[in-house]
């Protein structure tokens, strides 16, 4: 049983950046594919990014692409989530999610992926 704890969520305004940090138990990790999702208030949970088993096969929701970048450090078994210029709209719960192998056609799914976080609130003020 893989567990993963999300950090780095708060307040910012509108044009700042965070970090969310995504944490695995496993000392296997880095053969996962760890992804984030969000869910704003009122609407279904949404694909932000993915990275699979080599760091730099990565992929991004149309939405986030050349703003967010996901990156994994191994030797921390952590997935990390660089947002910039956030925008009031990426106001959401942050979740991270992992599996041990998730085709790429299927990537975006999130009945992909077996492991899943409790999240971590992202609030962007205009």
């Amino acid at each position: 049983q893989v567990q993963l704890v999300e950090s780095g969520g708060g307040l910012v305004q509108a044009g700042g950046a965070l970090r969310l940090s995504c944490a695995a138990s496993e000392v296997g990790s880095s053969r996962l594919t760890t992804a984030w999702f969000r869910q704003a208030p009122g609407k279904g949970r949404e694909f932000v990014a993915a990275i699979r088993t080599s760091v730099t096969d990565t992929y991004y929701a149309d939405s986030v692409k050349g703003r967010f970048t996901i990156s994994r450090d191994i030797a921390k078994k952590t997935v990390y989530l660089q947002m910039n210029a956030l925008q009031p709209d990426d106001t959401a719960t942050y979740y991270c999610a992992a599996n041990p192998w998730v085709i790429v056609s299927a990537i975006e799914r999130e009945d992909q992926y077996r492991y899943w976080g409790q999240g971590t609130q992202v609030t962007v003020s205009s």
